[in-house]
Formats: structure tokens, C-alpha cells, sequence
């Protein structure tokens, strides 16, 4: 029987109360484990006294923080659905996801907030700073006056003050809805992954299991919390066990991180491709691609010390205490996972989808194999849908306890995405081994994954880039990082209008940057000859453009 994630989280509240649960590591601030189930507490006679009932939406934008944490945790244990939304999406998307959601109450960071209009979230009953410290807007008298009496209301339900034996989480509820997912920014069409308490408690106790952690150990959390990867693997996992998480707040740069890293220590490092071929490119290959170094690199006897001193000044880059780095979201550079493996650095590809919270295949580094992506995780089962799946390429099919419900008021998507049997779509092209280690061979996907680790939709921006004047069609394709956008051009109107090509586009591309979050912005514009190859539906085919 899977063990629910309040089971976890109410056992290490109690055990570590004034041990460090979660910090800002930039403002140096700290929650103890006690502080954060008091803060939750008093989240939660503020809910009540709002009118929220269980199962009803609460919305959650901001950066990653000690307050978001908090409300979130405070949402999923009231009850309520927590609806997470990137805090990088266009005001005009937050305002159209909060209200596709169906969210009551919407709990916001001030940095966000302050580009919003309240008036285009018309059903919320309120909007409170997810710091706790202002109310932005109430629909009702009653509940202005719940959060100006806040304190004494908390006081009153708690009148010989808070304490660990008033905690006391719900644990009857694993297949109520936990989440509702956001995956993307899109006005048009929207895909809210609803996920489940047994979806998150089972990747929870996967970790536990097989990635133990323990009370003391710290977690730098640099991917977005409003994403499954980051939300469940630099946080709730980590709580799980006891650790102490420092969240960085906004993307870091490369220097910030390392400082993180050498004055955090953390035990685990959770990534994306970019970052650890970053640090080869920079510390490791200009010292072992040396002439000399190519030689010993392979000559028995020194090569065992020369790669024992790149492993060591590699866990140094890593703080010294790393044990798992665990990289997703796509393929590591073939040259530096080659390297990782000669130095026997303790790193794996794991591989998983919002859909499945996240995760779908993991191996520990000492059992995993290299260029894979693990092995399916046990309470899940994969197939690849081709008649020799140890051979012939077929998308990768699963199902199991991670599955989502299915897209939130989207039944079209839901059941696109899950076949006639109960198998789930993963849009994904792969095989698997004999052992049952899965390779993946090709997106069936358009998605492009951001150097940070966030989803990037190549059909939202075409649409903005295609409604542009002098522009017939386009594709966005992503390369060494940097989105580019292929634009086959109406280039006679601009020759007739007596501008140029070159202008028009750099005009355009500044225009479209300006409706989009910064991660997903264009760097450069190329004009394509002819228009783009089509499918017989008239699709573009994306493969041929790189």
C-alpha cells in the first residue's frame, strides 16, 4: 500500500520541529520545520474563514520562496486544489489561467502581482500576497475583515498556541485531486494536468526508497516549483526525508549557483543538460584536452589518478557532498557523459512528464547505463508501441500509480492521450533494452525544453511571430540554447514598401519579445528562401528544420 506524502511530512514535522525546513537563500531567511506548520495553520483559518471547502481552487504564482512553499503546502493540506502557474507567463496568460481554473482565491508574489489586472480574474473572492502581509482584493466585507483580524482569529483557534501535536493532515484522500498543472501559457487551448495525492505520494516514496535522504543533508532548489520536476524532487521529496531546502528565487546565474553550491553543499542536484556541460566546457575539457593530458588520460596507472583528480575537482564545483546528480529533460552531450562515466561521478538521465508527477525511469548511478534514461520506475509499467521493442523504434506507453486523471475541462486532450486499454501517450520515441533500461530515440513532441528546465511551446510563439506584418509562416527551432525563428517572409511587400528585409525582422523579433516571458524569447530571425515543406494535411514538418 503507497504511503501518502502527509504520512511522511507529519512525521518529520514532529521529529525536526526546530530543525531548518526551508530557506530564501538570497535574503537569508529560514523556516524552521515548526515555523512552517504554524505558517500552514495559519493559512488555513484564513481559508476558512474566506469560505474555501475542500476541493475548491486556489491559484499559485510567484517566484520560488519559503512563501510559496508555504502556501502550497497549506492549499494541498486544507484540501483544496492547488492550481501552479509559472510566474515567467505573460500577465494576459496568468489572467486566463487563474480564471480557466476556476480558482477562488489566487495567493501571489508581489513581483508578480504587480503587473496583473484584478479585474480580468472577475470569479476570484480574493487575492492575498503569498507573503502573508497584504490583501490585494476581496470580493466581500467579510472577507476584508477575515484578514484584518488574521492574528486573532489564529489565536482563537489556537488558544495554548500552536504545536506539534496539533498537526494533523489529511491521508484518506489518494485519489481526490491534488494539482492542476499548468504545462504551458497558451489563451488558446490550455493543458491542466490534474494530478492526484496518490500521483505525488507515489513519486514521493519512490524517492524515499530508492533515493534516501535523511535529516541534516541540504538541497539547493533552482527549477521552478510550478513545474512537477522542481515541485517534487527539490522539495517535497527532500521534506520528506528531513532535509533543509534553500530556494535560489530566480534563475541564477552560472556564478551565483556555484557560490550556492560551495556554501550549501547539497546532497542532491537536480538539472538540465546545459548546466553540467557549462561546467565542462568551462573547468573540465580545457585541462584533459590538453595534447599531454589526451596521452595520460588513457595510459594505465596514471590514467586512474589523473581521473580521480577530475572527479574531485568536479564534486568541488558540486559543493564536496554531492551523492545523486540526477539530469533530465533531454539527451547529455555524448562527450561529457563519456567523461562522467571514466571518472565514475555519480550521475544518472532520469526521464520523466507533468503527466506522471514527474516521474517515469530512474536507475541508480551505479546501475545505470549509460545513454539511457533508467529503468521504469515499480509502480509504474512502460511498453514501447512497435512489434520489437528491443529493436524498432515506437512511441513509449505507460500507465500506473504516477498516471494523471487527465487535462482539467480539456476531454478532447484527455482522451487523445490515453489509448482504447488505459495506456497513456507519452509522445515520446524510444526503445528498451533486455534489461529493461528505456532509450529515447526522438521527440514526437514539438516541446523544447529551456536551459533552466522550462517548457517552451514553438506553436505559441509562431502564433505571435506569424501575426507579425511581412511574415507569411514560421518555425522555432533551438540551437546551442538559443531560440531562432525560420520565417519565410513576404520579402517584395517590404522591397515595395522601400524597407528591408534585415530591419523588418529585427523590428519583429524585438516586437514579439515583448509579449514573452524572458526564457522563451527570440534570439535571432532567418529568412528561409521558400516556403516550409508540408505534410499532406498541410502541417509544417518540423524535422526538416533545425
Amino acid at each position: 500500500m503507497a504511503k501518502h506524502l502527509f504520512d511522511y511530512l507529519q512525521a518529520t514535522i514532529k521529529r525536526d520541529w526546530d530543525q531548518p525546513a526551508i530557506s530564501d537563500y538570497v535574503e537569508k531567511k529560514t523556516d524552521s520545520y515548526g515555523d512552517m506548520a504554524t505558517q500552514i495553520a495559519r493559512w488555513h483559518v484564513l481559508f476558512k474563514e474566506l469560505g474555501i471547502n475542500k476541493g475548491d481552487k486556489i491559484a499559485l504564482c510567484g517566484r520560488n520562496s519559503t512563501y510559496w512553499a508555504t502556501c502550497f503546502l497549506a492549499t494541498i493540506s486544507y484540501e483544496a486544489v492547488a492550481v501552479s502557474i509559472l510566474d515567467a507567463f505573460h500577465a494576459d496568460s496568468i489572467h486566463y489561467l487563474v480564471k480557466h481554473s476556476d480558482a477562488k482565491l489566487f495567493l501571489v508574489g508581489d513581483q508578480v502581482y504587480s503587473g496583473l489586472d484584478n479585474n480580468a480574474m472577475s470569479q476570484l473572492e480574493a487575492i492575498v500576497c503569498q507573503n502573508g502581509q497584504e490583501l490585494y482584493f476581496s470580493k466581500t466585507e467579510k472577507g476584508a475583515k477575515a484578514f484584518k483580524n488574521w492574528d486573532q482569529l489564529f489565536a482563537e483557534t489556537y488558544p495554548n498556541g500552536f504545536s506539534a501535536n496539533d498537526v494533523n493532515y489529511p491521508t484518506d484522500n489518494m485519489e481526490k485531486p491534488a494539482i492542476i498543472n499548468y504545462t504551458s501559457g497558451s489563451t488558446g487551448d490550455p493543458k491542466g494536468v490534474v494530478l492526484s495525492f496518490r500521483n505525488i505520494s507515489s513519486n514521493v516514496e519512490f524517492g524515499q526508497d530508492n533515493i534516501p535522504n535523511k535529516a541534516g543533508w541540504s538541497m539547493v532548489s533552482m527549477l521552478p516549483l510550478a513545474h512537477m520536476f522542481g515541485l517534487t524532487f527539490e522539495f517535497l521529496y527532500q521534506l520528506a526525508g528531513g532535509c533543509h531546502v534553500y530556494f535560489l528565487g530566480k534563475t541564477p546565474s552560472p556564478q551565483v549557483l556555484m557560490k550556492a553550491f560551495s556554501e550549501v553543499h547539497p546532497y542532491m542536484i537536480l538539472t538540465v543538460p546545459l548546466v553540467v556541460e557549462k561546467i565542462f566546457k568551462g573547468k573540465i575539457f580545457p585541462v584533459i584536452k590538453k595534447p599531454l593530458m589526451r596521452v595520460l588520460w588513457y595510459v594505465p596507472g596514471i590514467s586512474s589518478i589523473i581521473r580521480k583528480k577530475v572527479h574531485q575537482q568536479l564534486l568541488s564545483a558540486f559543493g564536496g557532498e554531492l551523492r545523486y546528480l540526477i539530469i533530465g529533460g533531454a539527451a547529455l552531450n555524448r562527450e561529457v557523459e563519456k567523461c562522467l562515466k571514466q571518472i565514475k561521478f555519480p550521475y544518472c538521465v532520469g526521464y520523466g512528464m507533468t503527466e506522471c508527477a514527474p516521474l517515469l525511469a530512474y536507475s541508480v548511478w551505479t546501475k545505470f547505463v549509460q545513454r539511457s534514461c533508467g529503468r521504469v520506475v515499480d509502480r509504474m509499467q512502460l511498453t514501447i508501441d512497435s512489434l520489437d521493442p528491443t529493436k524498432q523504434v515506437g512511441e513509449i506507453l505507460v500507465k500506473g500509480d504516477n498516471m494523471m486523471l487527465g487535462y482539467y475541462k480539456n476531454p478532447e486532450a484527455t482522451t487523445a492521450i490515453f489509448t482504447s486499454d488505459g495506456w497513456m501517450r507519452t509522445g515520446d520515441l524510444g526503445i528498451l533494452d533486455k534489461e529493461g533500461n528505456v532509450f529515447i530515440r526522438g521527440r514526437n513532441k514539438s516541446m523544447i525544453l529551456g536551459p533552466s528546465g522550462q517548457n517552451i511551446y514553438p506553436e505559441e510563439i509562431e502564433d505571435k511571430v506569424n501575426n507579425m506584418d511581412y511574415v507569411v509562416e514560421s518555425v522555432l527551432v533551438s540551437r546551442n540554447d538559443k531560440l531562432v525563428a525560420l520565417v519565410y517572409a513576404d520579402t517584395k511587400a517590404i522591397e515595395q514598401a522601400g524597407k528591408t528585409v534585415a530591419d523588418e525582422m529585427e523590428l519583429m523579433r524585438i516586437h514579439v519579445n515583448r509579449l514573452l516571458p524572458k526564457f522563451c524569447q527570440i534570439s535571432a530571425v532567418e529568412v528561409v528562401a521558400e516556403e516550409f515543406e508540408k505534410t499532406p494535411k498541410r502541417s509544417i514538418k518540423r524535422y526538416l528544420y533545425k
